[in-house]
């Protein structure tokens, strides 16, 4: 089957963002423009690291341009989006690979989440990397999106503050607290 590019050129929204209680939460990247929207599911641990990582790409673009870059320092709070996903929500595939670039000839960033490759055992991992890196029509689906660098510092914002508003670890082991509790292992098992 040839491979869908789902492409957003400075979408008027993207955002990650959850569905569920904290503990069985459902995260998602979204991309929306003209009433067209994709929705990407994918782990707590992606979204974590793909804003850590949006945030140091910034960074590092603005070092490197000695400032003159079109990147703000903070996420401007005009454009700060605390909306809920948009509707309906429907998964188009589940993230396996991201991968980030700054244009700094047209000062973009660049954010592709392709699609998990699935197939039989996955045995040689190295050729599984390189066929998720292939950009033919037979590679896997993808989300790339275009921001500008206010853009994704907004993103990054909201992704870092998302992330954050997971469940409150305990104070002993550091292990997340289930609102019932959980058998902590500082605590010999006991239940705090």
């Amino acid at each position: 089957m040839p491979r869908q590019v789902f492409f957003y050129d400075q979408p008027e929204r993207f955002v990650a963002g959850t569905v569920g209680q904290p503990g069985s939460r459902a995260f998602f990247l979204q991309a929306s423009a003209r009433g067209r929207i994709t929705s990407v599911l994918l782990e707590k641990t992606q979204v974590a690291a793909l804003a850590e990582r949006v945030e140091e790409v910034l960074d590092e673009a603005l070092r490197r341009s000695g400032g003159e870059a079109p990147i703000p320092a903070v996420a401007p709070v005009e454009l700060v989006d605390t909306a809920p996903l948009d509707l309906p929500l429907e998964q188009e595939f589940r993230v396996g690979t991201m991968a980030l670039a700054w244009d700094s000839s047209d000062g973009y960033l660049v954010v592709e989440a392709q699609a998990v490759i699935e197939g039989p055992e996955d045995d040689d991992d190295e050729a599984a990397a390189e066929l998720a890196f292939e950009d033919d029509e037979n590679g896997p689906d993808m989300l790339r999106v275009r921001l500008t660098g206010a853009m994704a510092r907004v993103f990054a914002k909201r992704a870092l503050d998302l992330v954050a508003a997971g469940r409150k670890p305990c104070p002993f082991c550091n292990l997340p607290l289930d609102p019932e509790g959980h058998l902590c292992p500082r605590q010999n098992g006991y239940k705090r």
